[in-house]
């Protein structure tokens, strides 16, 4: 049997002809000879998108890409065999991973802030700006140069400013960030955190962002993500998230897992129409046409949980084949899913897939719902010499305390006292149980603060530190110095308990939002919170006096240094005087008398 397979040019990257062909080899050798395949199946990819209206009247687009590549890892010289070809995993970022010894990676783009008491809690919060940090593994011997290489490396892969973290904005945590896949080393001097919250996120970010998909943008879900749409909302976010996971339940071997993660918040009202209906194509300008066909599992969720069987408040096209029960952050949620596997689910006339939801007259705005945990942040004081930044940590829970993890990093021009800290919770003292501070040096890196503090059930927790603003260099200053400087978001992680029993059952089919942060308690849920950024002014020179002494300077030297030379080097001539009019009028009438002229 002669089998001529004909490869011509593919799109996007050329990946889908090469797979393609190896799917049909591998289907002719099973149907040949009995026995494994010729070409194993070691990828795996899986798509989803969660809808859910927001009681503010807005609407949250969550979409959850996750690529599963099956290899084992290991040192970088015993593991660039193993990685040397690439199916669906990115071979771009899969080089930088192997490259820099990478054990866990984690970047996001944020631009908008999540409003947590209008928006309720979100699948996965990022802070304003970029945020990354890393795992290193344990045969790295210089973190510091690896580090500044990777932040290079990385700046290039998704066009953004990442080379501008240094030793000034990165710090190394000590107990915020623990490692989210299967580490054996966890030691803190492998990990590096920094951010950078003035960073602007935009088309240049996402382009890169969308290549690292199997199908780009050119099949699946990854058809919605046009970029004019998107960025045309009130939040967006994109991150990506690299880890070891386990292949099997006992473990025995790991795998690399990339789960990319998009959120997007759409005004419905800023469309004009004063409704809240909504649709893909509504939304996105584009519908569902066909399905990644490298994605063994492609899934759309529709948040119903506030419907009620007896009076449907709204109504969904087409109908959900099927619905979802799960506990999501402590809380039951019910979803109606599609699966866009099934070949029914798309239109026959026109080949496509609409999803629509149509409010009822009779619905109303519901109450916000109050979040179980949240916390602000913002800047007291007056004047540009001094200043305080007050964080309020809010704990809602009826009846359960828990104990939240706060760090903070402050840059090193705000000098902060830290004798003047004061953590204070119904009016009295609220002492941490445990404390690391990491003083700033200048220019060289900033402030690091982390505290366990134990947050009373229905209480607010109010920390503050003040600090004195430094004066840097003329040159030290941006080009807008009077707009002035970011200090990034505080970090809190805690446990919060859960007001039901949540499902812990890991063989159910549960949406790819669930899986990052696992818990092994059934009464407690992760959660990992990031307060707004501030904009804080420093003492600013008057950059336009330079200017004024130029123009000053030029003109001095010009009128001194020009009538100077001009004395120096002008020539004179003596030139003998004239009568004037007077005299030409006497020598004419001497003329016609016949007498000499004077």
């Amino acid at each position: 049997m002669a089998v001529s397979i004909v490869m011509g040019p593919g799109r996007g990257r050329g990946r889908l002809p090469l797979l393609a062909a190896c799917v049909l080899l591998c289907g002719i050798g099973r149907a040949l000879e009995p026995g494994p395949p010729l070409c194993p199946q070691r990828d795996r990819f899986e798509e989803e998108l969660v809808l859910k209206p927001l009681s503010s009247g807005d609407l949250a687009a969550d979409f959850q890409f996750r690529t599963r590549w099956d290899v084992e890892l290991g040192p970088r010289d015993a593991s660039e065999s193993r990685v040397s070809h690439y199916r669906l995993f990115p071979k771009s970022l899969g080089q930088v991973i192997s490259k820099f010894s990478v054990r866990e990676l984690h970047l996001s783009f944020t631009h908008g802030f999540w409003r947590r008491s209008r928006w309720g809690q979100p699948f996965l919060q990022a802070p304003p700006g970029v945020e990354l940090w890393v795992w290193f593994q344990s045969s790295v011997s210089d973190v510091d140069t690896t580090w500044k290489e990777l932040t290079n490396a990385l700046s290039g892969l998704f066009c953004a400013s990442l080379n501008f973290i240094d030793s000034t904005n990165t710090v190394t945590p000590t107990a915020s960030f623990k490692p989210l896949g299967v580490i054996n080393e966890t030691d803190h001097k492998f990990l590096r955190y920094a951010a950078l919250p003035r960073e602007i996120v935009c088309t240049e970010n996402l382009t890169p962002w969308k290549k690292l998909l199997p199908c780009g943008s050119k099949a699946g879900l990854a058809v919605l993500l046009k970029a004019e749409r998107l960025f045309h909302t009130n939040y967006h976010s994109q991150s990506v998230h690299v880890r070891p996971i386990c292949r099997n339940e006992l473990c025995t071997s790991t795998s690399w897992e990339l789960t990319q993660s998009l959120s997007v918040v759409f005004d419905l009202y800023a469309s004009g129409s004063g409704k809240r209906d909504w649709s893909l194509f509504k939304m996105f300008s584009r519908t569902l046409t066909e399905v990644c066909p490298l994605a063994s599992q492609s899934t759309v969720y529709v948040d119903v949980t506030d419907s009620d069987k007896v009076n449907d408040t709204h109504e969904l096209t087409p109908p959900a084949p099927s619905v979802l029960n799960t506990t999501v952050h402590g809380k039951w949620r019910s979803y109606a899913v599609y699966n866009l596997l099934n070949p029914h689910l798309y239109s026959t006339s026109s080949h496509s897939l609409n999803i629509a939801l149509k409010w009822k007259l009779s619905k109303q705005f519901a109450i916000p719902e109050v979040p179980v945990f949240k916390a602000e942040r913002y800047v007291s004081g007056f004047g540009l010499q001094t200043g305080k930044i007050n964080t309020l940590v809010y704990n809602n829970h009826p009846y359960r305390a828990f104990p939240v993890l706060l760090m903070e990093i402050v840059p090193w021009y705000l000098r902060l006292y830290i004798h003047t800290l004061t953590i204070t919770t119904k009016g009295k003292e609220n002492k941490p149980s445990y404390i690391h501070y990491q003083p700033a040096r200048d220019r060289e890196c900033p402030h690091l603060l982390e505290m366990l503090i134990q947050l009373p059930a229905k209480s607010v927790t109010k920390i503050g530190i003040e600090f004195e603003r430094a004066l840097l260099k003329w040159t030290e200053y941006p080009p807008d110095p009077n707009h002035g400087f970011y200090v990034g978001s505080s970090v809190l992680s805690a446990l919060v308990p859960s007001r039901i029993n949540m499902e812990m059952n890991t063989t159910k089919l549960t949406p790819l939002f669930t899986r990052l942060f696992t818990s092994i308690d059934a009464s407690v849920y992760f959660v990992r919170l990031y307060t707004e950024a501030l904009l804080v002014n420093l003492p600013t020179p008057d950059f336009s006096m330079p200017y004024n002494v130029i123009c000053l300077t030029c003109t001095v030297v010009a009128v001194g240094y020009g009538s100077f030379y001009n004395l120096l080097t002008r020539t004179f001539q003596i030139v003998e005087p004239s009568g004037g009019v007077a005299k030409k009028i006497a020598n004419v009438i001497r003329r016609l008398r016949g007498v000499p002229p004077i």
